[in-house]
């Protein structure tokens, strides 16, 4: 993301200086650079990235990409069951296809209208090394 993610917006643009702004506690700030460094069309899980800081797990690692996530390419940290993020499953969708994400083979029975594919995990997951 652009600019410094600790300057908070302010409706009228960014704050003063000096201004009190809420800053990013540093394990959220951690976590969102790691989703920055994945590459376009590879994900990491929640519990990728809790495993690669050595610090917290799936669920501290979900509840930062909720409360902070939004500037970074968050279609890009997933379950590890591979289902896109409940109520962002077509704008995460558009970006998967967008950047060629692999996503499971459709089979006879997900060839409904309205049906969402998941990731392949196994493909698309990304190891967090260069290359």
């Amino acid at each position: 993301m652009p600019g410094d993610r600790r300057a908070e917006e302010l409706p009228d643009g960014p704050a003063p200086p000096g201004a009190d702004v809420p800053v990013l506690p540093d394990y959220a700030e951690r976590v969102l650079e790691v989703a920055e460094l994945i590459p376009a069309g590879r994900v990491m899980t929640y519990g990728d990235i809790a495993e690669w800081l050595e610090e917290g797990g799936p669920r501290q690692v979900g509840r930062v990409m909720a409360l902070y996530g939004g500037a970074v390419p968050w279609w890009r940290v997933v379950r590890a069951d591979g289902v896109p993020l409940p109520g962002q499953e077509r704008e995460a969708l558009a970006h998967y296809h967008a950047e060629g994400t692999p996503l499971r083979e459709t089979t006879a029975a997900s060839r409904r209208q309205g049906h969402i594919p998941r990731i392949d995990i196994r493909r698309a997951r990304w190891d967090g090394k260069a290359g």
